[in-house]
């Protein structure tokens, strides 16, 4: 295994300097290459900005300390940036990845994704990748000669594919898809600018895509902890994370408790990295690949996790489900966001004129899917917070969240 601070390229990494280009052509950058460009386009975007107020777990307002999807983002660039630097990928793709995987995230955390799908179902569903590539292409409306931040096409690649292939050789839908389809947002693009739906993304997606698992199980583990709704000994029951706990038991014995949690999710962070180093340097010795689209063919990921490390993340995921996103406190702040977003439809869709002029110009009832998705849109960009006021704004009572 290379040390983690050693940069170097390696010929399967995606180059900037042979991207595949831009939508609408710029002029090169005279300091930045097309990945930092993207990463810092991505940072000044408005959605990023949101994202400081819009729930991973817990809503906004429960506590300083719990993780937000800014915070969560955050965590997910720092470690997908420490596995493209240890295998050769480009650090500058990996981290624009990582930082713009959540921004189409809606208000409530899943629970408000999975509101907008009901009330969607009709026109498309909504899904929270479709609507990220909305974002970035579309709804962004920052620059003179275009809609959305016209990102590098390996950025959107990424961004649409980093969990796998959209579609299989024959064209149709791969398994997460199967049944519903591939979402028409994507669909829609993909006419416009090819997106190679049926093959892999870069590995610099596959390695975000993966920092995203583990910062999720680290930080998850950490602020169930710190709200009481698991005690630190309950976690014995996965054994990957009673090994951890021995070790630490061993090592610092009467250690205090904070110290003792934050050991624990430190070492889980530090193992899952360096399983995924091991088991990625592994598939690609066995797949010896000379450039970025070799990784793009290949027959599955040459980025993931060991078998013995894919049974501590579910045996982790089983844990939190149960304990945590299924915890009776959870799923009553839940139920209350649930009410919100769906109100907040009903009555937008029902009367458009209670929206932002910027968001109403140019709607017609006549066109319901258009106006769906223009009220979608408008509610997939709210915080939580700004989705609280716009309830209380349009109706008598409005749920505590608590």
């Amino acid at each position: 295994m290379r040390p983690f601070g050693e940069r170097w390229r390696a010929p399967y990494a995606c180059d900037p300097q042979s991207s595949r280009g831009r939508l609408y052509p710029e002029p090169i950058s005279p300091t930045r290459s097309d990945f930092q460009r993207d990463r810092d386009r991505i940072i000044h975007s408005t959605a990023f900005r949101r994202l400081k107020h819009k729930t991973q777990v817990f809503v906004y307002h429960e506590g300083d300390h719990y993780r937000t999807r800014l915070t969560h983002t955050i965590e997910v660039s720092q470690i997908a940036r420490a596995l493209a630097r240890s295998l050769g990928l480009d650090e500058d793709l990996a981290e624009a990845l990582a930082l713009s995987h959540d921004l189409g995230h809606t208000p409530f955390g899943h629970t408000g994704e999975d509101v907008l799908d009901a009330c969607m179902a009709e026109f498309g569903g909504f899904d929270h990748n479709a609507q990220a590539l909305r974002i970035v292409t579309r709804l962004e409306r920052r620059y003179a000669a275009y809609d959305g931040l016209n990102l590098a096409w390996e950025t959107l690649e990424g961004l649409v594919k980093h969990n796998g292939p959209l579609l299989d050789a024959t064209g149709r839908p791969t398994l997460r898809y199967a049944e519903r389809g591939v979402p028409l947002a994507i669909l829609e693009y993909n006419v416009i600018q090819d997106m190679d739906l049926a093959t892999h993304a870069g590995g610099e997606a596959q390695a975000a895509a993966i920092a995203d698992d583990i910062a999720y199980n680290s930080h998850d583990i950490d602020d169930g902890l710190r709200a009481g709704l698991f005690q630190i000994e309950e976690l014995r029951e996965v054994p990957f994370l009673d090994g951890l706990l021995r070790e630490i038991d061993e090592q610092y014995p009467h250690l205090e408790l904070s110290r003792r949690i934050h050991e624990l999710t430190r070492r889980v962070i530090t193992r899952f990295v360096e399983d995924v180093v091991r088991d990625a340097e592994r598939r690609l010795e066995a797949l010896d690949p000379k450039s970025a689209d070799e990784i793009r063919q290949a027959p599955g990921p040459v980025i993931g996790f060991s078998k013995a490390m894919q049974d501590a993340d579910a045996a982790i995921k089983r844990f939190l489900y149960a304990h945590m996103y299924r915890h009776p406190s959870v799923m009553g702040v839940r139920r209350q966001a649930d009410d919100i977003v769906r109100d907040l439809f009903g009555r937008f869709k029902a009367a458009p004129d209670t929206m932002p002029e910027e968001w109403r110009a140019g709607l017609t009832r006549d066109d319901e899917a258009r106006l769906a998705r223009r009220v979608a849109d408008y509610i997939a960009g709210m915080t939580d917070g700004y989705a609280i006021l716009e309830h209380r704004r349009l109706f008598d009572v409005t749920p505590e969240l608590r």
